[in-house]
Formats: C-alpha cells, structure tokens, sequence
C-alpha cells in the first residue's frame, strides 16, 4: 500500500513539473526579453516616461519602442538612399582601427545569418562524427572557397556541430559532400532534435501520427538476423 502510494505521489509529481517547467522558463526568459528592451526607454526624455504620465511604471514599453526603432530602421536600410547612408557608414567605422575589427566581424556574421538572400542555417544534414563510426544532425553553413578548395577540392561544404544540449556552443567542420545525408527535417526541427538528445524526433514528411497499443514499445529494437 505504502508502495504503491508513493509511486502514485511521484507520478503527480512528475506530472506537474513537466507542466510547469516550460510555462516557467517560457515566462522567465519572456520577462528577461521585456526588462532588457525597457532599457531603451532611457532614450525618451523623462517627461514622457510612463511614470511621470501615469504615475507608475508600465512594463512593455520598452518592448514597443524597440519594434518601431527596429522597423524605422528597416524601413531607411531598405530603399536606395539609406542603403547609401549605411554604405558611408560602413565605411567610417571600418577606417578605426579596433572598432573595424569588432563591427567587421559582427556584420559579416550577421549578414549571413540574418539575411533573407543567405543559405547559412538553412539545411540539416547528416555527419559522421565523431568518428567514421558515428553519425550526428549537423546544419550546412556554406561551400568553402578560396584556399580551402586549393588543398581539398571544390566538392566540400562547411557545417557546424551543435553541442546537446547547449546549441550555442559547437564545432565547425568542412566535410566532403559525399559524406553528407541530406534530411528533410526543417532547421527548427533539427534543433529541437539535438536538444532533446533525441528524444523528439522530427516524423517523416506528410506521415500521420499512428496509435500506438498500451503496453508496447514505440520504437522496438529489431531482431538480429540470423
């Protein structure tokens, strides 16, 4: 009876923490999103801050004017004259010496993860690693040029290796194309994959979820062959 009372108590407990950890952290990093935009509230003169209109602080705000700072800007960077803006632009902060380093680095990368015309970040694949006996997800980040392709030839593409289930964390691998498995997984997909450590599988494309029998195993190990 004791047993079974305590095993009952660990169900629900178990039950409740799977529920309460995402909504948690959902909220925890959402507050954490909200604090730091509100930081560019600093921007509007104190007159206009909610707590000399109001009388209290409204969280939020912040998060609005970062949008429309973030949207104006997009709006200017897009047509013909502000492209020329930040052209300029570009080119003063890569005439000091330190800042170019920083900025250079920082756009480069940017403009490739960012840009809609980019192909970094857009494809999962498979990849033997750490060893030729092992495969892992990794996601294609481009085609070497240059003088990688002098040493290894032009049919090799560049991926990154996320660590599970830490993704900002990886390694940076050129492997040849050959030795790639295209996978029909989105990215969104595949990262979700590596989190998990493989416990949330992507389906198939188009496959429908099927039912399976209480008491059988989902994924039964195969019978070797004789």
């Amino acid at each position: 009876m004791r047993t079974r009372v305590m095993a009952t108590f660990r169900r629900y407990l178990i039950a409740g923490l799977l529920v309460w950890i995402p909504l948690a952290i959902t909220f925890w990093v959402l507050a954490l999103a909200v604090e730091l935009m509100d930081q560019s509230l600093r921007l509007v003169p104190d007159r206009f801050q909610s707590d000399a209109i109001l009388g209290f602080h409204l969280p939020g705000l912040g998060a609005v004017l970062t949008i429309a700072i973030l949207l104006a800007t997009g709006a200017i960077a897009a047509n013909f004259f502000g492209k020329r803006l930040l052209d300029i632009w570009d080119s003063i902060l890569g005439r000091i010496p330190i800042v170019r380093s920083i900025y250079g680095g920082v756009k480069q990368i940017s403009d490739t993860l960012f840009s809609p015309d980019g192909k970094a970040f857009r494809r999962a694949v498979l990849v033997r690693y750490p060893h030729a006996g092992t495969w892992t997800v990794a996601l294609v980040t481009g085609v070497p040029e240059h003088e990688v392709t002098d040493h290894l030839g032009h049919d090799q593409v560049s991926v990154f290796v996320p660590t599970t289930p830490n993704i900002t964390a990886g390694f940076f691998l050129i492997v040849p194309r050959s030795d790639t498995i295209e996978l029909s997984m989105s990215v969104d997909q595949a990262l979700k994959y590596i989190i998990s450590m493989g416990v949330a599988e992507p389906p198939r494309p188009g496959a429908r979820p099927e039912s399976v029998p209480s008491g059988t195993d989902p994924n039964p190990v195969p019978s070797p062959k004789t």
